[in-house]
């Protein structure tokens, strides 16, 4: 609901511009005299690209179908303690639209999915995966972004690896880790909205604003964990040292509540509030045209309330790292974070230290190498509060070898681990790890749209 809210305002504010602006390109000018100023990563509210160079298409309309049989070793539901295998199989059915004008770009994919178990029959579960990445500009210097990833899964390496690809942001007060439960039915929304403009050859501003919903659908699948919302906003001004250095700096303001899943069964039947005001401090190199370092540096002051009405506030650091490297035929993102956060998944607020990287490499023409992986460490910031809520660390990678048969054929092999340890979570103590050894096959056929 906040995105169509977001969405109606940016075209609203869009329509006077229609009739008065000349076609401007929407690639970034390389123009010395008027070269427009990049968005640095740490306040641009996008995700570092998921592919490489050569991979990149633009207006075009695509549907396709995959077939994945796939082995997961732990099938368990809730707090059972044995562990259980299982083969299944997925009918995994994709559209894709991209639309590139002068100034508009915009990206829609919308994907069910039919998930069959040849054992636990009880697991068969029907999927829902949609994405938007809208980009509009509305005059030479000014941009509005729009982002939302909707999923309704129950497989947890579906959750970990959306249909969009590993997501890495260069910010590192963006989402990048949770806690999950293991086969339980979650539903997600992440919904971001931005805008910048440039007002003078050397100088940015802009602001973002950002809204998450998690659910889970059935109690007894998630009893210690929780549902969760996020709230928050940030503005920024970035500064252009020289056409490879940027300095800047941003507030950011974030309010994130959790509640138990299951008020009968959880651990810890309270609600948690944690509201968050961050004023940092980054700088951006472009050590080529493909490659980009940022950091952000700065001070926290995190407030947290919990029902009845126990509250800890305090202040703390807050630091993050991110790498971003496109070429034609290799891609490599990777980033650090530590701040504080309170939409885990878990009841309590957290000092969280997360660390991501995915890197995709085309070996030759037919042939793609996907690696990656995520570290995720949280340790309560109030344990006197709640002394029953656990400290824990996840962490979980991913490898896979693609295939090109012809334009319209591609054979996948993957192989995934996930490790949550998570003492006081009895549904995480009995069974830690997972893994799944999938191979899938899709077909697509694309349609090249006029510009």
């Amino acid at each position: 609901m906040h995105l169509y809210r977001c969405l109606g305002l940016a075209l609203l504010a869009t329509i006077p511009a229609w009739s008065q602006l000349s076609v401007i390109p929407y690639e970034t000018s390389t123009s010395p005299a008027d070269e427009q100023m990049r968005i640095p990563p740490p306040v641009s509210g996008q995700a570092y690209p998921a592919i490489t160079r050569s991979e990149e298409r633009s207006n075009y309309l695509r549907a396709g179908l995959t077939l994945i049989t796939a082995r997961n070793s732990n099938v368990v539901v809730g707090a059972n303690t044995t562990p259980e295998s299982d083969t299944n199989y997925s009918i995994l059915p994709t559209i894709s639209l991209n639309q590139t004008t002068p100034r508009n770009n915009m990206t829609l994919t919308y994907s069910p999915g039919f998930t069959f178990y040849q054992h636990t029959s009880s697991l068969n579960a029907m999927d829902q995966n949609g994405a938007l990445n809208w980009q509009y500009r509305i005059s030479q210097h000014t941009n509005v972004t729009v982002n939302d990833d909707f999923q309704k899964s129950s497989n947890i390496f579906n959750q970990l690896y959306p249909i969009g690809g590993v997501v890495i942001s260069g910010s590192g007060q963006s989402p990048s880790a949770e806690v999950v439960a293991p086969n339980a039915n979650r539903l997600s929304n992440i919904a971001n909205v931005g805008v910048n403009t440039q007002f003078s050859r050397d100088g940015m501003i802009g602001a973002n604003g950002v809204f998450i919903k998690t659910r889970y659908s059935n109690a007894e699948e998630a009893s210690d964990f929780s549902d969760s919302n996020l709230e928050g906003g940030s503005v920024f001004y970035s500064r252009r040292l020289s056409n490879a250095q940027y300095l800047g700096g941003t507030y950011q303001y974030v309010r994130s509540s959790t509640h138990p899943v299951s008020t009968q069964t959880a651990s810890v039947n309270i609600s948690t509030e944690v509201q968050t005001h961050t004023i940092s401090t980054f700088y951006t190199v472009y050590l080529n045209p493909t490659l980009s370092l940022s950091f952000s540096i700065g001070p926290q002051y995190f407030d947290v309330t919990q029902t009845p009405s126990l509250s800890f506030r305090a202040w703390t650091p807050y630091a993050a790292v991110s790498l971003g490297w496109q070429r034609s035929r290799t891609n490599w993102v990777a980033s650090y974070a530590r701040t504080v956060i309170g939409d885990t998944g878990l009841v309590g607020a957290f000092y969280s230290n997360s660390a991501a990287t995915s890197v995709r490499w085309l070996p030759a023409r037919r042939w793609a190498i996907e690696l990656s992986a995520n570290l995720f460490i949280i340790k309560n910031v109030a344990p006197l509060l709640i002394s029953s809520t656990p400290d824990g660390h996840t962490v979980s990678g991913a490898a896979s070898l693609q295939h090109v048969l012809n334009e319209s054929f591609v054979v996948e092999f993957r192989y995934a681990q996930l490790h949550q340890s998570y003492d006081g979570i009895a549904t995480l103590a009995a069974v830690p790890n997972s893994s799944r050894v999938s191979i899938s096959v899709s077909y697509h056929l694309r349609r090249p749209l006029g510009r």
